[in-house]
């Protein structure tokens, strides 16, 4: 019994009989597809997918945690679905040579799919030729950035751009990496082992943070990277950080890492979350109101890949309870995904938050500078301090030495006219205002 299979075992157990007998009892997991880090299922329709990925999806992520003591993320696909996937791939097949290697890729990952905006222009431009001029141009290319936000999908959509040329594409996790180098190393078949990684034309790893105080597996990376790079073939890393900032990784592979170029993807912004948004919907046909896409976009922080799954678990709800999404619905749905209100928020809090968001200096935002952007900012910090802390208004003029609290009264009056009449203002203050209440307010790696 494989473990997909067990953890269904261990499901059953834990759950409904009816639940069990009427959708799990039909899941089939799919090893082949699966990682270590994303797990897949196959369900007989649509409906017992989305149903499955509401109501159980943690809970089997749980239960892989307990047997490999990794929490992946689960996936549930419709059985068809993955019947026309593989007729595609088969047709893929007869266009390439013979010898053609590649490892699983989503499908869906590809440069046509992925939303740009300012966080993430530098990294979508530089994959892009990266992939179109493998080997000649930012080689390697070193892409880093928070959890979600997008670091993966580029990865992936270089494989994908390839696949059908006739090149040889590895796409694979460090853990992955990793593993495969010990089993090797235990059967002594390395030589194996070297001729899958050293002899592609693409080699694509994901999450070269964990490299950190692997001696072995860094010595043999070391070799693996320098091969190919001579061989001028494309490799492409992702990080959650940068390579000085990986401790107990050694010096001669931090130098490596940064021959080439390293592109960072910064959270995005609102009108990037709200495009992300809509073309989500547009992929899977859900339709939503535009106060719920400005809803979802403003509370549900900068995670890419939560955002996502917000979407398809309201569809879901929306499927199973025969209800319209509307704001009510919505907030309902997602009230317990979204993180906890700070206990106390002060104004410097706040200053923090809008000064990096609006890229002012707290300086400017306390002093008596007039420039538009500043006060701007400051109009925003001190509505922000009204609603969001104790402090009232005479001590809010104290705090930015203003001579009485008029001056406060003043500002609160206008940002109310602009919010009036200022659609997209509104939705930033109110973005700005989830921020300041669950975000530590500390600076992006």
């Amino acid at each position: 019994m494989n473990v997909g299979q067990k953890v269904l075992e261990l499901l059953k157990r834990e759950i409904p009989q009816i639940d069990y007998e009427r959708y799990i009892k039909n899941l089939v997991f799919d090893e082949e597809m699966s990682r270590s880090n994303i797990i897949y299922y196959t369900a007989p329709n649509m409906l017992a997918a989305k149903w499955i990925k509401t109501k159980y999806k943690e809970k089997i992520a749980h239960l892989f945690e307990l047997q490999n003591g990794i929490k992946p993320d689960v996936d549930i696909i419709v059985g068809k679905a993955k019947n026309i996937a593989a007729s595609v791939h088969q047709q893929n097949d007869h266009k390439v040579h013979a010898n053609t290697k590649s490892t699983k890729l989503n499908p869906s990952f590809t440069f046509e799919s992925f939303i740009v905006g300012d966080s993430n222009q530098f990294a979508y431009t530089t994959s892009k030729s990266a992939a179109e001029k493998p080997g000649e141009q930012y080689n390697p290319l070193f892409i880093y950035g928070g959890v979600g936000l997008g670091k993966t999908h580029l990865l992936q959509a270089i494989g994908n751009y390839h696949l059908g040329q006739g090149k040889t594409v590895i796409y694979t996790t460090l853990e992955q990496f990793m593993n495969s180098f010990t089993s090797h190393l235990r059967s002594q078949t390395m030589d194996r082992f070297r001729e899958k990684f050293r002899e592609c034309d693409l080699l694509l790893i994901d999450d070269i943070q964990f490299l950190s105080r692997k001696e072995q597996t860094q010595e043999e990376f070391f070799h693996t990277f320098n091969e190919l790079h001579n061989a001028k073939k494309q490799i492409v890393m992702t990080s959650d950080r940068q390579p000085n900032k990986i401790a107990g990784l050694v010096d001669r592979l931090k130098s490596r890492f940064e021959w080439g170029l390293m592109a960072d993807i910064q959270p995005p912004g609102l009108e990037t979350k709200i495009a992300i948004i809509q073309k989500k919907c547009e992929l899977d046909g859900i339709r939503l109101e535009k106060d719920i896409i400005n809803y979802i976009a403003t509370h549900m922080g900068d995670n890419i890949r939560e955002i996502e799954g917000t979407i398809i678990k309201l569809n879901a709800l929306s499927s199973m309870l025969n209800q319209p999404i509307t704001m009510e619905f919505t907030k309902n749905a997602i009230k317990d995904q979204l993180k906890e209100k700070k206990e106390s928020v002060t104004i410097d809090d706040i200053i923090k938050i809008v000064s990096r968001e609006l890229n002012v200096k707290p300086s400017d935002i306390k002093s008596n500078k007039r420039h538009k952007n500043v006060v701007n900012a400051r109009r925003i910090v001190i509505y922000l301090a009204r609603n969001l802390t104790p402090n009232s208004m005479p001590q809010i003029a104290l705090y930015f030495g203003m001579k009485d609290h008029s001056a406060i009264s003043h500002t609160m009056k206008k940002i109310n006219e602009i919010i009036e009449n200022d659609e997209n203002f509104k939705v930033q203050l109110e973005e700005l205002s989830n921020k300041v209440n669950t975000d530590t307010g500390d600076d992006y790696n």
